[in-house]
């Protein structure tokens, strides 16, 4: 009985060998022309991984989309970045030799200064905090540093969007160092003192000889935590509103799109710069690589740093 379950079991592999073998010559065949398509395309170039167009083997960028599909690296600490940066978020160097930092035109690569904003290569040191810059406002204190982006601050005054933001940035800024209601005590304490107050101005109204003094009441600004918070979130939401319509748009020059940010950076409230390049949060567009793909300002508030990136 055994010998008979054998002779079944080998006439069933013999059966089944040449089959299998017929498939996997089958196989083979197939995954020729594609093994010998994919090293005809690496022998004729890159592939972009964005729109799978086939490159030049030394292209930096996809002739098509014009995304990059190198890699490059930083000349001062070696990290990679991509070919199309101008600055470095590993070591905050700015690499680009060729174009000027602060007004974004073209550079041999010998020139001491910009010979169109007349800028040093070296970078500028703050009048106000002192901080050496390489960029047209200062990345600490935001204090404007050359004259177009000084021209671009004022010309931003007359905006209309920007004079709202900078009048909700006031409302916001006397919230932000407003006192609470700790307790039902101090409710007590402050209408005692009001009650207190009046008694005085109308005895020293009195001995001046006015019989019935009319005593305005003062105007307290106190309110509770509650209260407080509801109308901080109301002025935050406003103030996002008016802070996407300034957005910087995408398409600008590296420099273009910093002086932009940064002139429309309200002075009063604590922000953070948003890129659209990686989504990070920095504490302004000088920390980020590639702000020409566009960014805001979002709100931070009192005691929220966020996520920031570039703050050492």
């Amino acid at each position: 009985m055994a010998n008979d379950n054998n002779s079944e079991l080998d006439r069933t592999q013999r059966t089944m060998r040449p089959q299998e073998k017929q498939r996997e010559r089958v196989l083979e065949h197939e995954e020729q022309p594609m093994q010998m398509q994919q090293q005809q395309q690496q022998a004729e170039g890159k592939a972009c991984p964005f729109c799978g167009t086939i490159n030049d083997p030394e292209a930096m960028f996809c002739a098509q989309c014009g995304q990059p599909i190198s890699k490059a690296n930083c000349p001062h600490c070696g990290a990679e970045i991509d070919p199309d940066t101008d600055y470095c978020e590993t070591c905050h160097h700015y690499i680009r030799k060729d174009v000027c930092s602060f007004c974004g035109a073209r550079l041999t690569g010998n020139e001491a200064y910009c010979p169109e904003c007349g800028s040093p290569r070296g970078g500028l040191v703050c009048p106000t905090c002192h901080t050496l810059n390489e960029f047209a406002f200062c990345k600490k204190c935001g204090t404007a540093l050359t004259e177009e982006a000084k021209k671009m601050v004022k010309e931003l005054q007359y905006n209309p969007d920007y004079k709202s933001l900078m009048e909700i940035v006031q409302d916001f800024a006397k919230l932000e160092n407003a006192l609470p209601y700790n307790s039902e005590r101090d409710i007590v304490r402050e209408q005692m003192n009001i009650k207190l107050r009046e008694r005085v101005l109308t005895l020293l109204a009195r001995d001046e000889g006015v019989e019935n003094p009319v005593i305005p009441k003062p105007e307290s600004k106190r309110m509770t935590k509650e209260e407080l918070e509801e109308q901080r979130s109301a002025k935050i939401r406003v103030l996002s509103t008016i802070l996407d319509r300034l957005a910087v748009p995408a398409g600008a020059s590296p420099a273009k799109a910093r002086n932009y940010a940064m002139a429309s950076k309200p002075v009063g409230v604590r922000l953070a710069w948003v890129c659209n390049y990686k989504h990070a949060m920095h504490s302004s567009p000088c920390g980020c690589a590639k702000p020409q793909l566009g960014g805001k300002w979002v709100v931070l508030g009192k005691n929220n740093n966020g996520e920031i990136r570039d703050d050492k």
